[in-house]
Protein backbone atom coordinates (compact mmCIF):
# COMPACT_ATOMS: atom_id res chain seq x y z
CA UNK A 1 0.00 0.00 0.00
CA UNK A 2 3.19 2.16 0.06
CA UNK A 3 1.89 5.91 -1.92
CA UNK A 4 3.70 6.60 -5.25
CA UNK A 5 5.30 10.54 -4.89
CA UNK A 6 5.39 11.52 -8.62
CA UNK A 7 9.01 12.65 -9.96
CA UNK A 8 7.19 12.76 -13.44
CA UNK A 9 7.51 16.79 -14.97
CA UNK A 10 4.07 18.15 -14.26
CA UNK A 11 2.74 21.51 -15.69
CA UNK A 12 2.20 23.84 -13.07
CA UNK A 13 0.35 27.03 -13.64
CA UNK A 14 1.45 29.82 -10.82
CA UNK A 15 -0.74 32.61 -10.29
CA UNK A 16 1.01 35.16 -8.65
CA UNK A 17 -1.00 37.79 -6.16
CA UNK A 18 0.40 41.30 -4.24
CA UNK A 19 2.44 41.33 -1.18
CA UNK A 20 5.71 41.59 -0.42
CA UNK A 21 5.65 37.69 -0.03
CA UNK A 22 5.59 37.32 -3.98
CA UNK A 23 9.57 37.76 -4.05
CA UNK A 24 9.62 34.12 -3.16
CA UNK A 25 7.67 33.18 -6.04
CA UNK A 26 10.90 33.73 -7.66
CA UNK A 27 12.67 30.62 -5.30
CA UNK A 28 9.50 28.66 -5.73
CA UNK A 29 10.45 28.88 -9.85
CA UNK A 30 13.63 28.07 -9.13
CA UNK A 31 13.14 24.75 -7.07
CA UNK A 32 10.03 23.52 -9.31
CA UNK A 33 12.26 23.96 -12.19
CA UNK A 34 15.37 22.17 -10.28
CA UNK A 35 12.35 19.21 -10.06
CA UNK A 36 12.00 19.37 -13.00
CA UNK A 37 8.37 20.17 -13.80
CA UNK A 38 7.55 23.07 -16.58
CA UNK A 39 6.21 26.25 -15.05
CA UNK A 40 3.68 29.39 -16.45
CA UNK A 41 3.08 32.03 -14.76
CA UNK A 42 -0.11 34.43 -14.52
CA UNK A 43 1.07 37.49 -12.76
CA UNK A 44 -1.36 39.75 -11.43
CA UNK A 45 -1.58 43.58 -11.59
CA UNK A 46 -0.79 43.91 -7.93
CA UNK A 47 2.02 41.15 -8.09
CA UNK A 48 3.18 42.94 -10.77
CA UNK A 49 4.24 45.75 -8.20
CA UNK A 50 6.55 43.10 -6.35
CA UNK A 51 8.29 41.59 -8.81
CA UNK A 52 8.63 41.78 -12.52
CA UNK A 53 7.46 39.59 -15.49
CA UNK A 54 10.85 40.03 -16.86
CA UNK A 55 12.43 37.96 -13.61
CA UNK A 56 10.11 35.21 -13.60
CA UNK A 57 9.86 35.21 -17.51
CA UNK A 58 13.95 34.45 -17.23
CA UNK A 59 13.44 31.39 -14.50
CA UNK A 60 10.78 29.61 -16.18
CA UNK A 61 12.23 30.28 -19.68
CA UNK A 62 8.16 30.65 -20.59
CA UNK A 63 6.02 33.78 -21.42
CA UNK A 64 4.44 35.38 -18.44
CA UNK A 65 0.92 36.00 -18.99
CA UNK A 66 -0.57 39.31 -17.52
CA UNK A 67 -3.99 40.54 -19.57
CA UNK A 68 -7.64 39.55 -19.87
CA UNK A 69 -7.96 41.26 -22.53
CA UNK A 70 -5.00 40.88 -24.98
CA UNK A 71 -5.98 39.78 -28.29
CA UNK A 72 -2.81 38.03 -28.86
CA UNK A 73 -2.47 35.98 -26.07
CA UNK A 74 -6.62 34.92 -26.32
CA UNK A 75 -6.07 34.08 -29.71
CA UNK A 76 -2.01 32.12 -29.12
CA UNK A 77 -3.61 30.38 -25.77
CA UNK A 78 -6.54 31.63 -24.07
CA UNK A 79 -7.18 31.35 -20.03
CA UNK A 80 -9.36 28.39 -20.89
CA UNK A 81 -6.38 26.39 -22.68
CA UNK A 82 -4.14 28.04 -19.91
CA UNK A 83 -5.70 25.64 -16.84
CA UNK A 84 -6.50 23.18 -19.60
CA UNK A 85 -2.81 22.73 -19.99
CA UNK A 86 -1.84 22.38 -16.36
CA UNK A 87 -1.82 19.46 -14.12
CA UNK A 88 -1.99 21.78 -11.04
CA UNK A 89 -2.77 25.40 -10.38
CA UNK A 90 -0.94 26.92 -7.48
CA UNK A 91 -1.56 30.22 -6.48
CA UNK A 92 1.41 31.59 -3.95
CA UNK A 93 1.35 33.96 -2.65
CA UNK A 94 -2.57 34.25 -2.19
CA UNK A 95 -3.64 37.59 -0.76
CA UNK A 96 -6.67 38.11 1.29
CA UNK A 97 -8.03 39.73 -1.67
CA UNK A 98 -8.03 36.98 -4.08
CA UNK A 99 -9.15 34.12 -1.39
CA UNK A 100 -12.23 36.20 -1.70
CA UNK A 101 -12.64 36.51 -5.47
CA UNK A 102 -12.01 32.74 -5.05
CA UNK A 103 -14.69 31.74 -2.21
CA UNK A 104 -17.16 34.58 -4.50
CA UNK A 105 -16.58 32.73 -8.00
CA UNK A 106 -15.72 36.44 -9.62
CA UNK A 107 -13.05 36.66 -12.52
CA UNK A 108 -12.43 40.08 -12.90
CA UNK A 109 -8.93 39.41 -14.21
CA UNK A 110 -6.89 36.66 -16.18
CA UNK A 111 -5.84 35.13 -12.46
CA UNK A 112 -9.45 34.81 -11.32
CA UNK A 113 -10.90 34.15 -14.59
CA UNK A 114 -8.39 31.27 -14.84
CA UNK A 115 -9.26 29.91 -11.37
CA UNK A 116 -12.89 30.14 -12.13
CA UNK A 117 -12.77 28.15 -15.60
CA UNK A 118 -10.78 25.12 -14.69
CA UNK A 119 -11.42 21.82 -13.61
CA UNK A 120 -8.33 20.76 -12.56
CA UNK A 121 -6.75 21.07 -8.48
CA UNK A 122 -5.96 24.29 -7.08
CA UNK A 123 -3.54 24.35 -4.17
CA UNK A 124 -3.04 28.04 -2.25
CA UNK A 125 -0.73 29.56 -0.43
CA UNK A 126 -1.96 32.35 1.63
CA UNK A 127 -0.02 35.25 2.83
CA UNK A 128 -1.18 38.45 4.72
CA UNK A 129 -1.35 40.60 7.36
CA UNK A 130 -2.31 38.74 10.88
CA UNK A 131 -5.10 40.63 11.47
CA UNK A 132 -6.32 39.50 8.02
CA UNK A 133 -5.99 36.10 8.56
CA UNK A 134 -7.65 36.37 11.60
CA UNK A 135 -10.35 38.52 10.62
CA UNK A 136 -13.61 36.11 10.71
CA UNK A 137 -14.56 37.21 6.40
CA UNK A 138 -10.95 35.40 5.89
CA UNK A 139 -11.97 32.26 7.89
CA UNK A 140 -15.41 31.89 6.09
CA UNK A 141 -13.75 32.34 2.44
CA UNK A 142 -11.36 29.06 3.89
CA UNK A 143 -13.67 27.46 5.03
CA UNK A 144 -15.76 27.69 1.78
CA UNK A 145 -12.77 27.06 -0.34
CA UNK A 146 -12.02 24.06 1.50
CA UNK A 147 -15.30 22.49 1.12
CA UNK A 148 -15.05 22.89 -2.96
CA UNK A 149 -11.84 20.79 -2.21
CA UNK A 150 -8.75 23.65 -2.27
CA UNK A 151 -5.95 22.48 -1.15
CA UNK A 152 -3.68 24.94 1.26
CA UNK A 153 -0.03 24.92 2.68
CA UNK A 154 0.64 27.53 5.47
CA UNK A 155 0.78 30.06 6.25
CA UNK A 156 3.48 29.88 8.98
CA UNK A 157 4.15 32.00 12.09
CA UNK A 158 6.20 34.35 12.93
CA UNK A 159 7.19 38.08 12.01
CA UNK A 160 5.26 40.03 9.04
CA UNK A 161 6.46 42.92 6.78
CA UNK A 162 4.75 45.33 8.82
CA UNK A 163 6.75 44.04 12.50
CA UNK A 164 3.32 42.04 13.79
CA UNK A 165 4.12 38.63 14.95
CA UNK A 166 1.16 35.82 14.37
CA UNK A 167 0.04 33.73 11.30
CA UNK A 168 0.13 34.57 8.08
CA UNK A 169 3.86 34.56 6.37
CA UNK A 170 3.57 32.41 3.16
CA UNK A 171 5.19 28.97 3.37
CA UNK A 172 8.87 28.72 2.93
CA UNK A 173 8.75 27.60 -0.81
CA UNK A 174 10.56 24.09 -0.03
CA UNK A 175 7.03 23.69 1.73
CA UNK A 176 5.36 24.57 -0.73
CA UNK A 177 7.26 22.69 -3.33
CA UNK A 178 6.31 19.87 -1.47
CA UNK A 179 2.83 20.68 -1.12
CA UNK A 180 2.68 20.53 -5.05
CA UNK A 181 4.81 17.17 -4.94
CA UNK A 182 2.13 15.82 -2.35
CA UNK A 183 -0.88 16.67 -4.87
CA UNK A 184 0.23 14.09 -7.03
CA UNK A 185 0.81 10.89 -4.76
CA UNK A 186 -1.59 8.06 -5.03
CA UNK A 187 -2.37 5.83 -2.50
CA UNK A 188 -5.53 4.32 -1.34
CA UNK A 189 -6.85 7.86 0.85
CA UNK A 190 -6.09 9.20 -2.59
CA UNK A 191 -9.04 12.28 -3.35
CA UNK A 192 -9.56 11.94 0.77
CA UNK A 193 -9.53 14.91 3.12
CA UNK A 194 -8.35 13.46 6.64
CA UNK A 195 -8.53 16.05 9.83
CA UNK A 196 -5.93 15.10 12.64
CA UNK A 197 -5.66 16.91 16.05
CA UNK A 198 -2.42 17.23 18.03
CA UNK A 199 -0.30 18.30 20.62
CA UNK A 200 -1.62 19.51 24.23
CA UNK A 201 -3.50 23.39 24.67
CA UNK A 202 -2.14 26.01 26.54
CA UNK A 203 -4.87 27.71 28.96
CA UNK A 204 -4.15 31.14 29.94
CA UNK A 205 -4.01 32.05 33.99
CA UNK A 206 -2.19 35.23 33.08
CA UNK A 207 -0.05 36.65 30.72
CA UNK A 208 3.26 34.28 31.80
CA UNK A 209 1.41 31.20 33.13
CA UNK A 210 -0.45 28.77 32.10
CA UNK A 211 -1.97 25.22 32.17
CA UNK A 212 -0.84 22.57 29.87
CA UNK A 213 0.04 18.76 29.90
CA UNK A 214 3.20 16.87 28.67
CA UNK A 215 2.27 16.20 25.11
CA UNK A 216 4.73 16.50 22.44
CA UNK A 217 2.35 16.04 19.91
CA UNK A 218 4.89 13.57 17.97
CA UNK A 219 1.62 10.84 17.51
CA UNK A 220 -0.61 13.41 15.79
CA UNK A 221 2.19 14.47 13.43
CA UNK A 222 3.15 11.14 12.77
CA UNK A 223 -0.64 10.42 11.60
CA UNK A 224 -0.85 13.53 9.82
CA UNK A 225 2.09 12.59 7.36
CA UNK A 226 0.96 9.01 7.00
CA UNK A 227 -2.39 10.20 6.02
CA UNK A 228 -0.96 12.57 3.41
CA UNK A 229 2.09 10.08 2.04
CA UNK A 230 -1.04 7.29 1.18
CA UNK A 231 -2.29 10.72 -0.70
CA UNK A 232 -5.16 12.06 1.72
CA UNK A 233 -5.49 15.56 1.84
CA UNK A 234 -4.61 16.33 5.38
CA UNK A 235 -5.61 19.09 7.80
CA UNK A 236 -3.59 19.03 11.08
CA UNK A 237 -4.17 21.59 13.76
CA UNK A 238 -1.93 22.00 16.37
CA UNK A 239 -1.38 22.97 19.73
CA UNK A 240 1.72 24.46 20.51
CA UNK A 241 4.50 21.84 20.03
CA UNK A 242 8.50 21.78 18.94
CA UNK A 243 8.01 20.23 15.73
CA UNK A 244 8.34 20.94 12.10
CA UNK A 245 5.43 21.08 9.86
CA UNK A 246 4.55 17.70 7.95
CA UNK A 247 4.91 17.88 4.07
CA UNK A 248 2.42 18.11 1.87
CA UNK A 249 0.23 18.60 5.24
CA UNK A 250 -2.08 22.26 5.83
CA UNK A 251 -1.06 23.12 9.51
CA UNK A 252 -2.96 25.40 11.35
CA UNK A 253 -1.09 26.18 15.01
CA UNK A 254 -3.40 27.14 17.88
CA UNK A 255 -3.11 27.20 21.56
CA UNK A 256 -6.66 27.01 23.38
CA UNK A 257 -9.06 24.15 23.15
CA UNK A 258 -11.71 27.19 21.77
CA UNK A 259 -9.39 27.91 19.51
CA UNK A 260 -8.58 24.58 18.30
CA UNK A 261 -12.40 23.86 18.06
CA UNK A 262 -13.16 26.59 15.88
CA UNK A 263 -10.18 25.26 13.70
CA UNK A 264 -11.46 22.25 13.59
CA UNK A 265 -15.17 23.17 12.76
CA UNK A 266 -13.45 25.96 9.92
CA UNK A 267 -12.00 22.65 8.33
CA UNK A 268 -14.82 20.43 7.84
CA UNK A 269 -16.09 18.69 5.94
CA UNK A 270 -13.78 16.19 5.92
CA UNK A 271 -13.79 11.99 5.32
CA UNK A 272 -12.16 11.54 8.74
CA UNK A 273 -11.37 12.82 11.91
CA UNK A 274 -7.91 11.32 14.42
CA UNK A 275 -8.56 13.72 17.56
CA UNK A 276 -5.01 12.85 19.04
CA UNK A 277 -4.72 16.41 20.50
CA UNK A 278 -4.57 16.09 24.66
CA UNK A 279 -6.69 19.12 25.14
CA UNK A 280 -7.11 20.42 28.81
CA UNK A 281 -10.10 19.71 30.27
CA UNK A 282 -10.75 22.69 32.02
CA UNK A 283 -9.27 26.93 31.77
CA UNK A 284 -9.76 29.41 33.80
CA UNK A 285 -12.65 31.32 33.72
CA UNK A 286 -11.20 34.89 33.89
CA UNK A 287 -7.34 34.94 33.53
CA UNK A 288 -5.73 37.71 34.75
CA UNK A 289 -4.92 40.69 32.20
CA UNK A 290 -1.49 40.75 34.80
CA UNK A 291 0.55 38.25 36.31
CA UNK A 292 -0.46 37.65 39.86
CA UNK A 293 1.59 38.01 42.35
CA UNK A 294 2.24 36.50 45.81
CA UNK A 295 0.04 37.63 48.38
CA UNK A 296 -0.04 35.41 51.17
CA UNK A 297 -0.81 32.31 49.19
CA UNK A 298 -1.96 30.76 46.26
CA UNK A 299 -4.27 32.94 43.67
CA UNK A 300 -8.31 32.02 44.33
CA UNK A 301 -9.13 30.96 40.43
CA UNK A 302 -12.14 29.46 39.04
CA UNK A 303 -12.40 26.55 36.37
CA UNK A 304 -14.99 25.98 33.99
CA UNK A 305 -15.25 23.18 31.30
CA UNK A 306 -13.31 23.39 28.05
CA UNK A 307 -15.27 22.52 25.02
CA UNK A 308 -15.49 18.77 24.09
CA UNK A 309 -14.33 18.35 20.36
CA UNK A 310 -14.52 15.26 19.91
CA UNK A 311 -17.74 15.23 21.11
CA UNK A 312 -19.09 17.99 19.33
CA UNK A 313 -17.39 16.80 15.48
CA UNK A 314 -18.81 13.17 16.53
CA UNK A 315 -22.23 14.60 17.01
CA UNK A 316 -24.94 13.24 14.18
CA UNK A 317 -25.43 16.17 11.39
CA UNK A 318 -24.86 16.71 7.82
CA UNK A 319 -20.85 18.10 9.05
CA UNK A 320 -20.07 14.87 10.91
CA UNK A 321 -17.00 13.41 9.53
CA UNK A 322 -17.75 10.29 7.88
CA UNK A 323 -15.68 8.11 10.17
CA UNK A 324 -14.37 9.97 13.71
CA UNK A 325 -11.39 8.64 15.70
CA UNK A 326 -10.57 9.94 19.25
CA UNK A 327 -7.43 9.29 21.73
CA UNK A 328 -8.01 7.93 25.42
CA UNK A 329 -4.57 8.62 27.41
CA UNK A 330 -5.44 6.74 30.54
CA UNK A 331 -3.64 5.77 33.43
CA UNK A 332 -6.01 3.57 35.14
CA UNK A 333 -8.72 1.23 33.82
CA UNK A 334 -7.04 1.87 30.46
CA UNK A 335 -9.72 -0.76 28.66
CA UNK A 336 -13.33 0.06 30.17
CA UNK A 337 -12.53 4.14 30.26
CA UNK A 338 -11.69 3.67 26.66
CA UNK A 339 -14.93 1.89 25.88
CA UNK A 340 -16.99 4.46 27.55
CA UNK A 341 -15.70 6.99 26.24
CA UNK A 342 -16.56 5.71 22.62
CA UNK A 343 -20.07 5.46 23.81
CA UNK A 344 -20.01 8.55 25.51
CA UNK A 345 -18.79 10.87 22.36
CA UNK A 346 -20.11 8.97 19.93
CA UNK A 347 -16.82 8.36 17.79
CA UNK A 348 -16.26 5.69 15.88
CA UNK A 349 -12.98 4.62 17.41
CA UNK A 350 -11.23 5.01 20.48
CA UNK A 351 -7.24 4.32 20.50
CA UNK A 352 -6.38 3.81 23.70
CA UNK A 353 -2.47 4.24 25.40
CA UNK A 354 -1.07 3.99 29.00
CA UNK A 355 0.41 6.99 29.55
CA UNK A 356 1.81 6.30 33.22
CA UNK A 357 5.06 7.78 33.77
CA UNK A 358 7.07 4.44 33.84
CA UNK A 359 5.99 3.66 30.09
CA UNK A 360 7.16 6.40 28.56
CA UNK A 361 4.83 7.17 26.29
CA UNK A 362 3.64 10.51 26.79
CA UNK A 363 6.55 12.59 25.04
CA UNK A 364 8.35 9.53 23.79
CA UNK A 365 9.07 8.27 20.35
CA UNK A 366 7.07 4.97 20.67
CA UNK A 367 3.48 3.90 21.67
CA UNK A 368 1.34 1.07 22.64
CA UNK A 369 -1.98 1.31 21.29
CA UNK A 370 -5.06 -1.01 22.02
CA UNK A 371 -8.64 0.07 19.33
CA UNK A 372 -11.75 -0.07 20.22
CA UNK A 373 -14.66 0.13 17.43
CA UNK A 374 -18.05 -1.30 16.80
CA UNK A 375 -17.14 -4.82 16.99
CA UNK A 376 -14.77 -5.16 19.53
CA UNK A 377 -11.09 -4.29 20.36
CA UNK A 378 -8.04 -4.57 18.93
CA UNK A 379 -4.39 -4.70 20.50
CA UNK A 380 -1.27 -3.83 19.12
CA UNK A 381 2.56 -4.06 20.27
CA UNK A 382 4.64 -1.41 21.22
CA UNK A 383 6.18 0.20 18.16
CA UNK A 384 7.79 3.53 16.97
CA UNK A 385 4.75 6.33 16.86
CA UNK A 386 5.94 6.26 13.04
CA UNK A 387 4.81 2.74 12.34
CA UNK A 388 1.31 3.03 14.92
CA UNK A 389 0.41 6.72 12.10
CA UNK A 390 1.40 4.23 9.05
CA UNK A 391 -0.82 1.30 10.63
CA UNK A 392 -3.73 3.41 11.24
CA UNK A 393 -3.52 5.35 8.08
CA UNK A 394 -3.74 1.98 6.16
CA UNK A 395 -6.73 1.26 8.61
CA UNK A 396 -8.44 4.49 7.72
CA UNK A 397 -8.00 3.73 4.32
CA UNK A 398 -9.52 0.28 4.58
CA UNK A 399 -12.53 1.14 6.95
CA UNK A 400 -13.35 4.13 4.57
CA UNK A 401 -13.35 2.29 1.60
CA UNK A 402 -16.12 -0.32 2.88
CA UNK A 403 -18.19 2.18 3.73
CA UNK A 404 -18.09 3.26 -0.38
Amino acid sequence: MAPVTTTVPRHILLIVTGGIAAYKALELVRLLRRAGHAVIIVLTSSGSRFVTALSLQALTENRVFTDLWSLTDENEMGHIELSRAADLLVVAPASADFLAKMAAGLADDLASTIVLATDKRVLVAPAMNVRMWQHPATQANLAILRARGVAMVGPDEGEMACHEYGPGRLAEPPAILAAIEAQFATGPLTGRHVLVTAGPTHEAIDPVRYIANRSSGQQGFAIAAAAAALGAHVTLISGPVALPDPAGVTVHRVETAEEMLFQSQASLPADAAVFCAAVADWRVQDPSAHKLKKRGGPPDLTFVANPDILATLSAPGPSRPRLTVGFAAETDDIESNAEAKRTKKNCDWVIANDVRPETGIMGGTHNKISIHDATGREDWPSMPKTEVAARLAARLATALAAQG
